[in-house]
């Protein structure tokens, strides 16, 4: 998105009374101010990953059930690391991964051009591979990926007996199983297992703390206790283990505390947002219901009248709806990824039909 209208869409964000898709950005001060009210007077920084950053490793390694957690500055460099040691220890080059995948979409194939991995593609379908696919791939795999959910399929997941099977087949095959987590906060109510069942089934897990849960930014791995000494030591060679990170490990552990247990609730109004937005003319949404509370929606307009529209009833009316559309391959039909959060818990179906119509009704006039 360039700068300016980047620019433009958090102002609108930021003078609107109401917001269906995303939070409301806040300031530097804000942000500051926030962090200042949320710890003791007498909290020192970290050193080299002590304090906050060591509180909040313990809590994610309790969250997930795993014998330890290492905090990472981003999840590239996580994942990064987490392939590399399936490599090392199973002494395969070769890795699972999706082409829709985050390190295949998101992370320029630093797996390859950092680490010299091979990607196999178990299956091209906008899911996650199934046990049937692993037990056909071509060669030996170190480590099998699954992205939980996948973003670039639409947010989707697989049902619990789906994964499951798929990552005792991974295992069959002599490969580690590794969770892209980034949203497996989110996954809990469609998989109807808690965290610990579900990160149990793999041998890493990667999780972010800036996306719902709201943190500045980082990452962690879970597994054993073996494999977070050899994070530790890669996360350092990588540029990862940086003086202080107390802002982001403070806001990830208040991320875990506030927002974490709200999660359900997203999740469930989610599925009411999705549903009205497929009473609007033209729409089209994925997957429906939503597997968490994150979903695509189509409209049957280019992504310019779309972007404009919104932003000119958020400047006339003061409410965001949804932004960041963008064009498809089918002319005039434009996509965007709608993320249902605190300020969508307010909104009923009605007011999401009634204020969706009124933004068609702009772009068409």
């Amino acid at each position: 998105m360039a700068d300016d209208a980047w620019a433009r869409r958090i102002a609108a964000m930021r003078n609107s009374d109401r917001l269906l898709s995303g939070m409301r950005p806040a300031t530097v001060r804000e942000k500051l101010a926030e962090l200042a009210a949320g710890v003791p007077d007498d909290l020192m920084p970290d050193f080299y990953g002590d304090g906050p950053v060591e509180q909040l490793e313990e809590r994610v390694a309790a969250l997930l059930g795993a014998e330890a957690a290492v905090f990472f500055p981003t999840g590239t460099m996580a994942q990064q690391v987490a392939l590399r040691y399936g490599a090392e220890v199973t002494g395969r080059t070769a890795v699972a991964l999706h082409p829709l995948g985050h390190q295949e979409v998101h992370e320029h194939r630093a797996y390859a051009d950092l680490t010299g991995l091979r990607a196999v593609h178990p299956t091209t379908a906008p899911r996650n591979p199934t046990a049937a696919e692993l037990m056909t791939l071509a060669e030996p795999v170190g480590t099998v990926v699954f992205e939980l959910p996948m973003r670039d399929a639409g947010f989707v997941l697989p049902t619990w007996p789906e994964l499951s099977d798929a990552c005792t087949a991974a295992r069959g095959l002599g490969a580690r199983v590794h969770f892209d987590g980034a949203r497996m906060w989110e996954s809990t109510p469609y998989l109807n297992r808690g965290l610990p069942e579900i990160a149990g089934l793999a041998d890493s897990t990667y999780v972010s703390f800036y996306k719902s849960l709201g943190g500045l930014s980082g990452a962690a791995l879970t597994g054993t206790t073996a494999f977070a000494a050899y994070a530790r030591n890669w996360r350092h060679r990588y540029g990862g283990h940086l003086f202080q990170q107390w802002p982001a490990a403070l806001t990830a552990l208040a991320g875990l505390e506030r927002v974490l247990p709200r999660i359900p609730d997203f999740v469930r109004q989610a599925r009411v947002v999705a549903d009205a937005f497929a009473e609007l003319p033209g729409a089209q949404v994925f997957p429906r219901p939503p597997h968490t509370n994150q979903f695509r929606v189509w409209l049957p307009f280019p992504a310019a009248r779309l972007n404009e529209g919104v932003l000119a009833m958020a400047d006339e009316e003061k409410v965001w709806f949804t932004g960041g559309w963008q064009d498809t391959a089918v002319p005039g039909q434009a996509m965007a990824e709608v993320t249902v959060l605190a300020p969508a818990l307010e909104w009923t179906a009605r007011d999401v039909i009634e204020i969706g119509l009124r933004l068609l009704d702009r772009i068409q006039g």
